[in-house]
């Protein structure tokens, strides 16, 4: 138990600095630069600040079974279930059904597709967690904005602006919550305001804060965004294909002659990726669509889009390569290929969906593919894709992709067959921006799956069992009745997060043990001298946000409840007032794409820039911070 804790309820004397608050302090200065910088992935830096403050321990005071507490904390493991939860119910299709149902009412309407968005965004996301459900929709509102002749800009930020209001409705809609109510258990110990969330404990100020952001985002986001990307988007006119794509010819005697692809990506170099190969038309005429046992494509007549290195290659057949501008003015010098005079590569490109189906995949947080130099040979080999361009950090990458390092929210305009399509839709680390032509989904679980996540709540709810038993309870049924296949269950937990939870708990109790959280809420009381109560409480919403917007939610509740609720006792305030007022500042980062993963996940596919979430969400961001401690006032008292 914190010792300084009773010392700020006591008396109004700073505590003074020791040495272990200093070295905890730059711990966490440590934390925010690795954060800050992405130097090193989310999830590794977890682990190097357990590292750091177990070798650290003489003043830290975390010892080796406290630094890896955060693995076995009821919080993390009630977010692993969660996730697994939010996975079964994904695969039914309930979700993406919903968006349908959506597309059909919104029509030509920019208001009704934005009420469509957020009306059913908002409330999926209050019993499932929101960095799923936008990873779902992503291609549904992009379906409606396309039908509707509307920017898909005008809907994507909304989307995930409107999932993060929406999971402020319960305990489970984020991860969050679920964080801040064990964290918020634990100081119950020091403050006996302080105590475990029940399921709807905030959910009557989350209606407000979800019926306020709403009506703001159906009436006023769309004045405000840009039309970043025009209706029903040309893909290879976005990404500039044509100038980055050439088409070559097999000539008469040229080595690839009964040869495949991998011998001519070895002849082209490694700055020329094969995206298409197209038939001799003449001896492709008339023939049935055909899959090559050793390559693994399937050919529609004349065509083989994303070809495997084992395609084999005949005389006449014509090499649809992507590659940069210097490499495509040095095609001609290659031997046993020449270039082709009346170039077919837009053609060839815009091919129908039985052949190849033009659209992105969104780098997701926990993909594997973080950190990775492009690869595009490599990468049409593993997942039947090729890859035609880049957006990072929404800006296109106009000339060489070859071994450009990925990032979360980076987006690859890719062509790949239907069926490839699905499987990366059914994948778990990346976010398809356009539906399968065929999806498929176990539809005829989706009663089974609903009926299981409410049975979860119910129990929870009813405090039969703890919402950690009941979730992998949950999971349990998931499995047995066939929901989720066993190894699903893995590809559902975004890792990334139960990492960073792991890593940053133990950070949070070194702050408490140290007193250093004391010294810090030391010197916010000092500021209740000269300011009410209602503005300090405020301000903790601003500070939490803005710390938000460079750091991860669950890194800044649990550096900053502690402080919030020592702050609180200081001036003689409710720390439960304060400690929700951290929590629900934590979920809305509205300032930019880097501060909730969910604004990642549209940043590509809305072509949007970094100012264009600070132009609609800064308005958004000042309006819930005076609604979220009004209410908070007005529900619990300050």
């Amino acid at each position: 138990m914190p010792a300084s804790a009773p010392l700020i309820q006591e008396t109004t004397t700073q505590p003074q600095l020791t040495t272990d608050m200093i070295v905890v302090f730059g711990v966490v200065v440590l934390a925010l630069i690795f954060f800050l910088t992405e130097r090193l992935p989310v999830d590794v830096t977890a682990i190097l600040l357990i590292v750091i403050l177990v070798v650290l321990e003489p003043w830290t005071g975390i010892d080796p079974a406290t630094g890896i507490s955060g693995f076995a904390n009821e919080a993390t493991i009630t977010v692993l279930a969660m996730l697994i939860l939010s996975g079964g119910i994904s695969r039914t299709g309930i979700v993406q059904e919903l968006g349908r149902r959506m597309a059909a009412f919104a029509g030509t309407s920019v208001r009704k597709q934005l009420f469509a968005t957020v009306a059913v965004t908002s409330p999926v996301s209050g019993v499932l967690n929101n960095t799923p459900v936008v990873a779902l929709l992503v291609p549904v509102v992009t379906d409606v904005a396309n039908r509707g002749n509307t920017s898909p800009s005008k809907l994507l930020i909304p989307l995930s602006y409107a999932s993060q209001v929406g999971g402020m409705l319960t305990l489970i809609g984020t991860s969050t919550n679920i964080l801040a109510s064990d964290v918020s258990a634990r100081l119950g110990t020091t403050y006996p305001e302080l105590h475990r969330f029940s399921m709807f404990e905030f959910t009557r100020l989350g209606l407000i804060v979800a019926l306020v952001g709403g009506l703001y985002l159906i009436f006023v986001s769309h004045y405000l965004l840009p039309e970043r990307v025009p209706p029903r988007a040309d893909y290879l006119e976005e990404y500039a294909v044509s100038d980055y794509v050439a088409d070559v010819a097999v000539v008469p005697g040229s080595p690839l002659v009964d040869g495949t692809v991998r011998d001519a990506t070895e002849i082209l170099g490694p700055d020329i990726d094969i995206v298409q190969v197209v038939r001799n038309r003449s001896r492709g005429r008339g023939r049935e669509p055909e899959t090559d046992a050793d390559s693994g494509s399937r050919s529609a007549p004349g065509r083989a889009v994303a070809p495997r290195q084992a395609l084999p290659l005949t005389e006449g057949d014509v090499l649809v390569v992507r590659t940069n501008r210097d490499a495509i003015t040095e095609l001609a010098g290659i031997p046993g290929v020449e270039p082709v005079t009346r170039p077919q590569s837009t053609a060839a490109l815009s091919a129908d969906a039985d052949e190849g189906i033009l659209t992105e995949l969104v780098v997701s947080l926990d993909s594997r593919l973080v950190g990775d130099r492009l690869d595009p040979e490599a990468f049409r080999e593993e997942f039947n894709a090729a890859v035609l361009g880049l957006r990072s950090r929404g800006e296109l990458v106009s000339e060489r992709i070859v071994g450009k390092r990925l990032d979360v929210g980076d987006t690859l305009l890719v062509q790949a067959p239907p069926e490839t399509l699905d499987r990366l839709a059914r994948r778990g680390d990346m976010i398809v921006a356009r539906e399968p032509p065929q999806p498929d989904y176990r539809t005829d679980k989706a009663p089974i799956a609903v009926a299981i996540m409410v049975g979860v709540v119910a129990v929870a709810t009813l405090e039969f069992y703890p919402i950690l038993i009941a979730a992998l309870a949950g999971v349990v049924a998931m499995v047995g009745t066939g929901v989720l296949e066993p190894n699903e269950l893995y590809d559902a937990v975004e890792w990334d997060i139960i990492f960073l939870l792991a890593g940053v708990i133990p950070l949070g109790i070194a702050l408490e043990q140290t007193g250093s959280a004391a010294y810090l809420a030391s010197l916010v009381v000092s500021t209740a001298d000269f300011l009410p109560t209602l503005v300090v409480l405020w301000l903790f919403y601003i500070v939490t946000g803005l710390i938000t917007e460079v750091i991860s939610n669950n890194a800044s509740v649990v550096l900053l409840l502690p402080v919030a609720a020592a702050a609180a006792a200081g001036i003689g305030s409710n720390p439960f007032a304060f400690v929700l007022a951290v929590t629900f500042a934590a979920s809305t980062a509205f300032l930019g794409p880097i501060g909730y993963q969910t604004n990642l996940f549209v940043y590509g596919p809305g072509g949007y820039r970094f100012g264009d979430y600070f132009r609609v969400g800064a308005p958004l961001q000042l309006i819930l911070s005076v609604v979220t401690v009004l209410g908070i006032a007005f529900f619990w008292g300050v």
